[in-house]
């Protein structure tokens, strides 16, 4: 049993208790002493909280940021403003805390009881740095003059409580942790944010509800160390409407911000958002192109990205970066380290890997091993594929994982000798198929032969007399033109129960440019009979296409 003398609200009971719980369900966490905010007969301290001019246009005026887009806006350009001036970023929050070190008298803190139990707001004396008297923090806020101090009665068990940080100052050596008077000094811009935080510290709510607001309480949170405050407050922005401004602030945040565990859900939501209004990045080029680092790398790691093929992407990511860092050296580090993870690469094609290892925005170094990854992918057997694809999948990369190209990856296999000849391998997923119903098609990446462009395209289509719809396979040239190519073919498809390709049509044609040729009914069976489940033609789910083209001389 607990000794009987022990404080309720002893300091490190009540830590153990919520941080080791991180901040979850249970009576110190979920207890309401909102009725003992700054009041001093529940109260053992004074916080002292002297506020620092701020910069020129530090903070936003509140009239003229009617919405959390205009927030954001000026927020950047206070940061670019400040990053010319100081080379600084005075948006993000400081990490470092600094002890001014002054050691008050036991004496002199005899009288404090006397104080007024309102919040009082004191003009700066201009004394408030020779104060010997109190514990005194400050949070990087050299810069500016102490234009107002505000003082507060609170608990240091409940503050204790919920901070590491308030914890440390109230158990800062023994003669400090006796003292009644403590001091925060702060910037003005801080005040309002803070001035909430030390309310939810006894409340458990905060009163504001924009999302400009809730993002200041956060960042105050982070400073102080208050991880319950962090969690209330990710929660509480990701049930307000996301924007892309507010999603890319979002993921902007300081470091210490993003990496904290109580706002990755936010920044995972913000993520999921940009990935999902710009999937399909042909469609807003121009606003995708001026996105930051961090918006792109959103939409880049997203499996759903609507593009014709990873080949796309990686011209996509070539054009940003050019745009963005015109200089190399920042651009092959950007690319290097950042961007050529979210490329697929075992996805592209060789002709397209062919161009990566001349391409100079990237290391001679990393682009041979990024290539040869893919070129190594593409050697391995289908189940093996599979296998990696399966084991990437949890991982940030996913670079083995198949993105829902408009264009289907195919794999081809090339002969010069005795004749130009070339086996393309394409490979359909029973849903693909089913969403084809009843007249899509899907188109195959472009493959080459003789130094033309080919492609594949899968059709669900009706038969020759219109009686029924039926799974149709035709073979296209690319290029438009006077160029005539004739050209031997042949399509095949896996079938059960030997699981061996098994030829379905021959033929032969003379391509021009634009024209394509195939068979409206490749298996000769209605489409409700090869979707059935009992279909022949699915192996594991997964439709095994081949076409063999031979060049006529």
């Amino acid at each position: 049993m607990k000794d009987s003398n022990s404080d309720l609200f002893e300091p490190v009971v009540a830590m153990e208790s919520e941080w080791s719980r991180g901040g979850g369900s249970g009576a110190t966490s979920d207890a309401d002493f909102a009725f003992a905010f700054n009041d001093s007969n529940f109260s053992d301290r004074v916080l002292r909280i002297e506020i620092m001019s701020d910069s020129v246009d530090a903070r936003p005026d509140s009239d003229s940021c009617a919405t959390i887009a205009d927030w954001a806006r000026h927020r950047k350009r206070r940061r670019e403003d400040i990053k010319k001036d100081n080379g600084a970023d005075l948006a993000s929050v400081p990490d470092e805390q600094d002890l001014n070190g002054n050691q008050p008298d036991a004496e002199e803190c005899e009288n404090q009881d006397e104080e007024t139990d309102a919040m009082v707001e004191e003009p700066n004396s201009g004394d408030e740095a020779t104060n010997s008297n109190d514990s005194d923090w400050s949070m990087d806020c050299s810069t500016g003059a102490v234009v107002r101090v505000k003082t507060l009665h609170i608990s240091s068990p409940i503050l204790a409580a919920k901070s590491p940080f308030f914890y440390k100052l109230f158990s800062n050596g023994m003669r400090e942790s006796e003292q009644r008077h403590v001091t925060l000094r702060i910037n003005a811009s801080e005040e309002a944010a803070l001035m909430e935080l030390l309310n939810f510290m006894y409340s458990n709510t905060l009163t504001t509800t924009t999302a400009p607001a809730v993002l200041d309480v956060l960042m105050s949170a982070d400073k102080f160390e208050v991880a319950s405050c962090m969690r209330y407050c990710s929660r509480l922005l990701r049930t307000m409407p996301m924007t892309p401004d507010s999603a890319l602030l979002y993921l902007e945040l300081p470091s210490s911000v993003l990496m904290a565990d109580a706002v990755q859900p936010l920044t995972d939501a913000a993520k999921q958002y940009l990935a999902g209004r710009y999937k399909d990045i042909t469609k807003f080029q121009e606003e995708v192109m001026g996105l930051p680092l961090a918006g792109v790398e959103a939409i880049l790691a997203s499996d759903d990205l609507q593009v014709a093929s990873e080949d796309a992407v990686y011209d996509f990511v070539l054009k940003w970066s050019r745009q963005q860092f015109p200089k190399l050296e920042e651009r092959r580090e950007v690319l290097g380290a950042r961007l050529a993870r979210l490329i697929r690469f075992p996805y592209m094609t060789c002709r397209k890997l062919k161009k990566v290892l001349t391409c100079s925005d990237f290391d001679h170094d990393v682009a041979s091993k990024l290539v040869l990854e893919g070129l190594f992918f593409k050697a391995e057997a289908p189940h093996r594929q599979r296998s990696l694809a399966a084991e990437d999948s949890a991982s940030s990369n996913r670079r083995f994982v198949e993105r829902a190209y408009k264009y289907r990856p195919v794999k081809v296999v090339e002969f010069e000798l005795p004749r130009q000849q070339c086996v393309v391998f394409l490979d359909l997923k029973r849903e693909e198929c089913a969403n084809l119903f009843p007249s899509g098609r899907v188109y195959s990446q472009a493959f080459h032969l003789g130094g033309q462009g080919f492609f594949l395209s899968a059709h669900c289509n009706m038969d020759q007399q219109s009686s029924f719809h039926c799974f149709g396979l035709f073979l296209g040239m690319q290029e438009k033109g006077s160029v005539s190519f004739a050209v031997d073919y042949e399509f095949a498809a896996r079938s059960r129960p030997t699981e061996e390709f098994v030829s379905k049509y021959k033929g032969n044609y003379v391509f021009t440019g634009g024209k394509a040729v195939g068979y409206r009914n490749l298996f000769a069976i209605p489409w409700t009979s090869f979707m059935a489940e009992d279909s022949l033609y699915f192996i594991n789910g997964v439709l095994h296409l081949r076409a063999e083209l031979t060049i006529r001389h």
